[in-house]
């Protein structure tokens, strides 16, 4: 299942970049530039929670929380504000928001934050499994252990996110800039040469079966496909 959110963010920046971290771990998301617009795309759909920034042309975050609260009064709302003023705080949990980051914010933060508010409204969050079947292997995300018979291999820290997000988009294409931006926080030559490289060893680990291959999928990025007999 895919969770819906409404991304409500006027800098055009911050909001193609949130919104493709998002989509990279599994959300649905509808960005939206001001909060006349965000309150359009609420009525026509269903969202699992809305990301709200408060300082917008036309109508402000709070007056589009003020209206999602008179349409619905569960929808979870966490706001992404450059203020951390206590008033408005005050304001924001008085409207009914259910958090809030204050820029600037990074990525894991937010999706930390995501889930935690989507567990506490009994929604959950899009594929947040830690423990993965790859064929005769199984792999453990949190442990960093990857497994075949009795053979098991400790993983760092960055193979580990990178197989994750494989398994996430198994026999799909994970896209190759969105996984550097995760992972290394850019797309640049050099982290790209470098995401190669860990291809290669992840290849290497995965070789003892036959059924699993890394694919590069040319202007793309890769692809972990898992063939059975």
């Amino acid at each position: 299942m895919n969770f819906r959110v409404l991304l409500v963010e006027d800098d055009p920046n911050l909001g193609l970049i949130v919104q493709e971290h998002l989509q990279l771990n599994g959300f649905d998301v509808d960005l939206c530039d001001n909060g006349e617009t965000a309150v359009a795309a609420f009525g026509r759909g269903r969202f699992a929670l809305c990301l709200v920034d408060i300082m917008m042309p036309r109508m402000d975050g709070f007056a589009f929380a003020r209206e999602v609260r008179r349409r619905d009064k569960a929808v979870p709302l966490i706001f992404l504000t450059a203020k951390s003023l206590k008033e408005d705080k005050i304001e924001g949990f008085r409207i009914g928001c259910d958090d809030y980051i204050t820029k600037p914010f990074s990525v894991e933060e937010l999706l930390l934050r995501i889930h935690a508010v989507l567990r506490r409204s009994g929604a959950g969050g899009p594929d947040e499994r830690t423990s993965f079947t790859i064929g005769e292997y199984s792999f453990d995300s949190v442990t960093r252990t990857l497994r075949i018979g009795p053979q098991e291999r400790r993983l760092t820290t960055r193979e580990s996110r990178l197989l994750r997000l494989l398994c996430q988009h198994q026999n799909k294409t994970l896209d190759r800039s969105l996984a550097l931006r995760e992972i290394w926080g850019d797309d640049s030559y050099s982290n790209a040469r470098s995401m190669d490289v860990f291809m290669s060893k992840l290849r290497k680990y995965l070789s003892d079966d036959p059924h699993i291959e890394i694919s590069s999928v040319h202007g793309e990025g890769f692809s972990l496909i898992v063939t059975s007999d």
